[in-house]
């Protein structure tokens, strides 16, 4: 069967049949998906049968996998494939007000994966295994398209600056408890420029996430503030498609040109998505986004 697709939205994501990813697992196919991750930012597929071996097969063709964990695992204990998951191990469900959940509602906030890290995300392999009866979409926003969209003005704000980022940052939005924790509290911040271009197409992307808090020449009520005016900009419905969630989905995206966040749903049902995120490498223009201590714009809050 050939390979087609069919637009997600007007701007940005497709669709893709004709490609089975157990078979790229198994080595036949991984150069039309990344061309098509390259082209589009945004990968939907459906009716998948995709297992944790075949998961992590096709994320390790992307690049290194992300262990978030490595630090915490038990010598000899094997890494597992991540759960994005409501249940616990005794089968119930989390409490609505409990961390674990606090945690799960910080991912509705806009953001892409990683950027607090010193390597971050390249790309995140989603997949539906366990879905609730109404909520719990997952909802994407292009900040390549929103790029090429925004007013000039807009752009001069922010072309050439670093911005900093936090893990904590975005879990204090949602709980001052939360944030405390050791684990969101690992990595030292992070500072990147605000723009990633694509080493293989040249395209650029506003480089934003929930993490991020200040932008290098802007003190902080600033920086809140235009990183507020960009979110808006780039999350606006032209920009965005949110996906309900079917047993046998995947959706895979590009962390360098695509924000994410997920939304509510009754907290009574189990909701597992399997999810792997690869690290970017020299080749997907690593090197051109890190900024170096002494290179801070003249009057930045660092």
């Amino acid at each position: 069967m050939s390979i087609s697709t069919q637009p997600l939205t007007g701007t940005f994501g497709v669709s893709v049949s004709g490609l089975d990813l157990q078979d790229v697992a198994r080595g036949q196919g991984f150069g039309d998906l990344r061309s098509l991750f390259e082209e589009h930012s945004a990968l939907l597929f459906r009716d998948q049968t995709v297992t944790d071996d075949d998961h992590l097969a096709i994320a390790q063709m992307f690049g290194p996998i992300e262990d978030r964990l490595a630090d915490e695992r038990k010598p000899g204990e094997a890494y597992e494939v991540p759960r994005v998951s409501n249940v616990r191990d005794d089968g119930a469900v989390t409490a609505a007000d409990d961390l674990h959940t606090l945690n799960l509602k910080s991912n509705f906030l806009w953001h892409a994966d990683s950027t607090f890290l010193p390597v971050p995300a390249l790309t995140n392999i989603l997949i539906g295994r366990v879905v609730t009866t109404t909520g719990g979409a997952t909802e994407l926003a292009s900040t390549r398209a929103a790029w090429a969209a925004m007013p000039e003005e807009l752009k001069t704000r922010v072309r050439g600056r670093g911005i900093w980022h936090k893990y904590s940052h975005s879990r204090a939005k949602i709980s001052p408890e939360l944030a405390k924790l050791p684990m969101f509290n690992k990595w030292p911040d992070q500072h990147w420029n605000s723009i990633w271009t694509n080493p293989v197409n040249g395209r650029e992307a506003l480089y934003i996430a929930s993490h991020a808090y200040a932008i290098d020449g802007y003190d902080a009520p600033e920086s809140k503030a235009l990183l507020e005016e960009l979110f808006a900009f780039c999350t606006q419905p032209h920009f965005t498609y949110s996906h309900q969630w079917a047993v046998g989905d995947v959706l895979i995206w590009d962390q360098r040109a695509v924000l994410h966040r997920g939304t509510p749903w009754p907290y009574d049902q189990p909701r597992t998505l399997s999810s792997i995120c690869t690290s970017v490498t020299e080749a997907d223009g690593l090197d051109a986004m890190r900024i170096s201590a002494t290179s801070t714009t003249e009057g930045s809050i660092h």
